[in-house]
């Protein structure tokens, strides 16, 4: 018995599955990897073709095929799909990896301005709630207990929730999400959505409505949570909002706006860098050689030298953003890591890291960085350049010169002076940048 034998239903009960535990802990728990050519769309949604089919086998005969079960693609997957009745796309392969066809959301959440937010925020994000403690532990399906261990292996968590009057706004939020958590004129705290399902019974212990009152029964871990400061004037300008907006309700943004929001605030969430191939993804666990000391040694993920948002960083990019004119500003994600920004313009593409600092470390860190990504750019870099809040000392700025590198400083508020290297270190470095390893 094969993929021949499964049916549509078969397929609609492995996407649920998928909504209920989210992408990352859907492929974690089944052993795939996030599709690369092919993506089902289903209810607006997209889902990991070869990794649906390999778990709609279960529900026909009995047993989820494994990744090195069967393969996918045009002539395998694709035909069972379509013939079920199901729409199949191309997916990331050959577009630009700034694209991820599993397109990232951004949810503004109301957190901190009533009082009861401000105590469901005391109770589930300002602590870690231990959900495999009996109490939580019972009121959760099996699935969803599951799906909150691939995230959260250490048994606890932050969470947060949205009741029945946001159901077909949060419909196609998963896992890699963005949520700006909002009160009081600004932006409280950004975190990365982890397990998602609905669960009354859960909800309603971590957060008990008032007698009539609706229930926040769809919950939400955060695989990554920074408490912040930033008004609502820098998010609108990002968003493209009036300056006076007040952000009343939940909203759920997708697209431009999504993507505007989360770059202009360099947020790297660790679901993209999974997908990028920079970290393992969750219940992964990899051999790295540390050849120092000629052993080996077992780590949960490979460093990929960022954090989750760097708050004195983003402030100073959004500041160098608004003085360009006649460029396309995006990110792009790599095995690297994720760029800060990269420019295009009438001069050419150019890669520019920015740092908060201008100590040496800074600046070395800023080298190594630029040197990585070039790399992995999605078309040819024909500038390099690392940003700081102040002009560097002579030492460090010969140090970037050397690479061809150039540096662009902050003279007063919104003023920015560029210090080019030398065309000559440009063209001597230039074959680096573009150099590959085997297998990149």
């Amino acid at each position: 018995m094969g993929i021949g034998d499964i049916a549509r239903e078969h397929v609609l009960q492995a996407l649920a599955e998928c909504d209920n535990l989210g992408r990352q802990a859907f492929l974690a728990k089944y052993g795939f990897k996030p599709a690369r050519d092919y993506l089902l769309l289903h209810d607006g949604r997209r889902y990991d073709s070869k990794a649906i089919v390999g778990v709609a086998h279960r529900h026909a005969n009995g047993r989820a095929l494994g990744s090195s079960d069967f393969s996918g693609g045009a002539a395998t997957v694709v035909p069972v799909l379509t013939r079920l009745g199901f729409r199949v796309e191309e997916g990331r392969a050959g577009k630009d990896p700034a694209e991820s066809s599993t397109e990232t959301r951004l949810l503004v959440s109301p957190a901190y301005g009533r009082a009861e937010s401000r105590r469901h925020w005391a109770d589930t994000l300002d602590q870690l709630v231990p959900f495999t403690e009996a109490k939580y532990a019972r009121r959760l399906t099996e699935d969803q207990l599951d799906g909150l261990k691939q995230f959260h292996p250490e048994g606890q968590a932050r969470f947060w929730g949205a009741t029945p009057g946001h159901d077909r706004k949060m419909a196609g939020v998963s896992a890699g999400d963005v949520v700006l958590f909002t009160g009081k004129n600004h932006i409280r705290a950004i975190g990365e959505i982890g397990a998602i399902f609905q669960n009354r019974s859960f909800a309603d212990l971590l957060w008990p409505p008032k007698q009539d009152g609706e229930s926040w029964h769809t919950v939400y871990s955060l695989r990554q949570f920074e408490v912040t400061e930033i008004p609502y004037t820098t998010l609108s300008a990002l968003l493209g909002y009036k300056s006076n907006f007040q952000y009343p309700g939940q909203l759920v943004l997708s697209g431009d706006r999504a993507r505007a929001g989360i770059d202009g605030l360099l947020i790297n969430t660790r679901t993209a860098l999974e997908d990028a191939g920079a970290v393992a993804p969750p219940g992964e666990v990899r051999e790295l050689p540390v050849e120092r000391q000629h052993t080996r040694y077992t780590a949960v993920e490979r460093a990929a030298q960022q954090v989750f948002f760097r708050r004195d960083e983003a402030a100073l990019v959004i500041e160098f953003r608004e003085t360009l004119t006649d460029t396309t500003v995006k990110r792009f994600s790599s095995t690297a890591g994720i760029c800060d920004i990269f420019l295009s313009g009438p001069e050419g593409c150019e890669l520019i890291e920015a740092k908060s600092r201008v100590e040496r470390s800074y600046v070395r860190e800023a080298l190594a960085q630029l040197l990585d990504y070039a790399r992995y750019a999605p078309s040819k870099v024909d500038r390099l350049a690392a940003l700081f809040p102040q002009p560097l000392e002579a030492k460090e700025r010969h140090l970037l010169h050397h690479y061809g590198i150039d540096i662009v400083h902050r003279v007063r508020q919104g003023v920015f002076e560029r210090v080019p290297a030398s065309d000559q270190a440009r063209e001597r470095m230039r074959s680096m940048w573009e150099s590959r390893e085997p297998g990149d």
